[in-house]
């Protein structure tokens, strides 16, 4: 089976995205904490405060590119596959490797000293309602899972849908994208209230649009090579300009800030990160990328990388803060080329144990999505 070559880049640019995104948290939490940014926000210096903006601001197109990889690949569902078939091979291929590390992110911690036993055994008892407290990273999963229980649903009206009527369902998902920033400036909209927060776009918002987003640009996009690679550079460039800027021009280095007030233009259903996505697939659609045995198997590990790599980034950001301290432009890219090369090396031994596939996962391609479309 033929891969497509690009989606192979894709994901192993997404995947070394998240750890940079992580990296870089490092360097604007509150006091206290680590790995991770909590509800609060500290930006020590002006030095912190650029490139924080400048590597996670670019960075922040890493979820969507997974959301619209998947879409891809899989959307819309072919006819010849039953609901039950496709729920059980997706769960089966995405649930037992989460499974598995939610458990170890509820225990494993306490060899170290990050987590005690009562903290232990509360993330145990509800893993069954979320994620484990030192495994953040894994809210990710929750809404693509929930993509995947939809798509048997979308796919017969992705199959049969034109491509003016899937333009017209992406314009309604990118004016519900605007809605963070109207909301700051005008409060409840379009049906909003304290006791609904189902608005008028609600059933047009979310991970959804990059679904049918990435359909269209699958099945529907007429822009020849060179179109693609002049307009979709400068749709992400345009994306990540704005995606950096509204970081960078909250951030007050010494004050206190609150994380999702600072961090409203780096949500990931907001409109500039959908310009930054959008137009960054776009543009690796357009180069002719050559079959890459590391890049492929990279692809292939790249679940497995995701799911463990908060393991490894507390030790790599004590190593280039504390140990052998680096400035921050040198720390951030740092920390997450470690950390990724460190990921790497442990699923690639892991993927030779018995029943691998169901600790670390192996990503692949269906035959259903193996050829692009003429104008693809």
């Amino acid at each position: 089976m033929k891969r497509i070559v690009f989606l192979d880049y894709v994901r192993v640019f997404a995947c070394f995205l998240v750890m940079l995104v992580h990296a870089s948290e490092n360097f604007y939490g509150a006091p206290g904490m680590t790995d991770m940014a909590g509800p609060q926000s500290f930006l020590c210096n002006e030095t912190d405060r650029l490139w924080v903006s400048l590597y996670d601001g670019f960075s922040r197109m890493s979820v969507p590119l997974f959301m619209i990889v998947s879409a891809f690949l899989l959307a819309p569902v072919p006819e010849t596959e039953s609901m039950g078939t496709f729920y059980r091979r997706r769960l089966l291929r995405v649930v037992p490797p989460l499974a598995v590390f939610m458990v170890l992110y509820s225990t494993l911690p306490m060899l170290w000293g990050q987590l005690d036993a009562p903290s232990s055994l509360h993330d145990l008892s509800h893993l069954w309602a979320n994620f484990p407290s030192l495994a953040g990273h894994f809210w990710f999963m929750y809404p693509l899972l929930g993509i995947y229980l939809f798509l048997p649903m979308i796919s017969p009206w992705l199959r049969k849908a034109t491509a003016r009527q899937e333009r017209f369902f992406i314009l309604l998902f990118l004016i519900s994208t605007c809605m963070p920033f109207l909301r700051r400036w005008f409060g409840e909209l379009w049906g909003e209230c304290f006791w609904n927060e189902y608005h008028m776009l609600w059933y047009f918002s979310g991970y959804l649009g990059y679904v049918v987003l990435a359909h269209y640009i699958h099945k529907h996009l007429v822009w020849t090579q060179s179109q693609r690679l002049v307009r979709g550079s400068i749709l992400a460039v345009a994306g990540a300009a704005v995606t950096i800027w509204s970081f960078y021009v909250q951030a007050e280095p010494g004050v206190l800030l609150v994380t999702p007030e600072l961090e409203i233009g780096w949500a990931f259903c907001t409109i500039n990160c959908v310009m930054l996505t959008a137009g960054t697939f776009i543009v690796f659609t357009a180069i002719p990328w050559r079959e890459s045995a590391i890049v492929t198997e990279t692809s292939k590990l790249s679940y497995g990388m995701y799911l463990m790599h908060i393991f490894w980034l507390g030790m790599w950001v004590n190593v280039f803060k504390n140990i052998y301290p680096l400035s921050t432009p040198l720390a951030i890219p740092a920390i997450a080329v470690c950390t990724f090369l460190s990921c790497y090396i442990l699923t690639k031994l892991m993927s030779y144990l018995p029943y691998a596939k169901y600790i670390v996962g192996a990503a692949s391609q269906l035959p259903s999505a193996l050829s692009l479309s003429k104008n693809a």
